[in-house]
């Protein structure tokens, strides 16, 4: 199905497979077209209809608060075209960056799922081709029987790898976090669309690393940091790790965290309880600190900002207070700071 995407400053043309979104058919064929979560959320995608006819699949899409189904307006990422199509977006539009790994339709099956609380599982997705991604990314999972696609981080990071290590926390409205954790899913298919995000790094960044991440968004993190140290990137650069849960039987992965470099800082931020006296004799490489991740951030780092590229994940809220610090107190650009909202 051909489909034209008219931006602010060019006009695309590419074809949609039968089925496809159209914002997915856009990414695979080179085209940064403008997403976040890609999975019907956030809004960012949304385009006017100028042309053509779509099919709406998922029509109780939190992202549709920002549009305007009277005036044409509709989510690419949850629309098929039903036949040829044109419409706008009120971006400027570019290719994707020539040597990235363009995302792609794939699926794979479930391994060694395993929980590391009471509402966090993680889970290894074996692919069944290899695949590249730049490390902050995340992949778009779809079980059968699950309506839509879920965004998840990958944990790893490894070239061409049949592996991608994921982490998921449990929410009661959570379709995939409900399909996940309610029964043994070991060997259970997924397909998948990716990789997509923008939150990426890359040792010839040559910058400082501050990471901040709420509860599952440390997944990302952990990635980031498992491209850095394969590269010796903390011999020559500090890095600055934050992690915030609500207590201590929330917390995670603290001895792989403990294992890091020892340029590398790591802050375990409980927002809802006293640091434990047993936690800093049990696990001395870390800081424990008592509240929300963002405040016991903008302590930490003051005076320690110069040549700093920031990451932040986590909740919206968690987010978008920890943007609000680094761009007020901090001062940082927002070319410094790269943050996903949906892990």
């Amino acid at each position: 199905m051909r489909i034209q995407v008219n931006a602010r400053n060019r006009g695309y043309d590419f074809e949609a497979l039968p089925g496809e979104h159209v914002l997915y058919a856009g990414l695979r064929a080179g085209i940064d077209l403008p997403y976040e979560c890609a999975t019907g959320t956030c809004g960012t995608c949304k385009a006017k209809l100028l042309a053509g006819r779509v099919r709406e699949e998922w029509r109780e899409a939190p992202g549709k608060k920002y549009v305007k189904p009277a005036a044409g307006e509709f989510l690419m990422c949850q629309c098929v075209a039903e036949e040829p199509l044109t419409a706008e977006v009120s971006k400027f539009v570019y290719p994707l960056e020539t040597g990235g790994s363009l995302p792609q339709k794939t699926a794979g099956t479930v391994r060694e799922p395993r929980l590391l609380t009471h509402d966090v599982m993680a889970f290894a997705l074996e692919l069944e081709a290899p695949c590249d991604f730049d490390a902050g990314q995340f992949t778009l999972l779809a079980p059968q029987g699950v309506a839509g696609y879920r965004a998840y981080s990958m944990c790893n990071h490894e070239r061409r790898t049949r592996r991608l290590d994921f982490l998921v926390k449990r929410k009661p409205d959570g379709g995939f976090s409900q399909w996940l954790f309610g029964a043994s899913r070991d060997g259970a298919r997924l397909e998948s669309f990716g990789p997509l995000g923008k939150a990426t790094f890359e040792p010839a960044l040559g910058k400082n690393l501050l990471l901040i991440a709420g509860g599952s968004g440390i997944a990302g993190m952990r990635s980031i940091l498992a491209r850095a140290e394969r590269a010796s990137y903390f011999e020559r650069h500090r890095g600055w790790v934050f992690f915030g849960v609500r207590k201590m039987r929330d917390a995670f992965w603290l001895a792989e965290l403990s294992a890091h470099a020892g340029n590398v800082e790591v802050t375990v931020a409980l927002s809802e309880e006293d640091v434990p006296p047993a936690a800093k004799s049990e696990w001395p490489r870390l800081r424990f600190e008592r509240g929300l991740v963002h405040e016991v951030a903008k302590r930490a780092m003051a005076g320690n900002y110069q040549d700093l590229r920031a990451y932040v994940a986590g909740p919206p809220p968690a987010v978008d207070a920890a943007i609000r610090v680094l761009l007020l107190e901090a001062k940082l650009s927002t070319d410094n700071i790269r943050y996903d909202k949906y892990s």
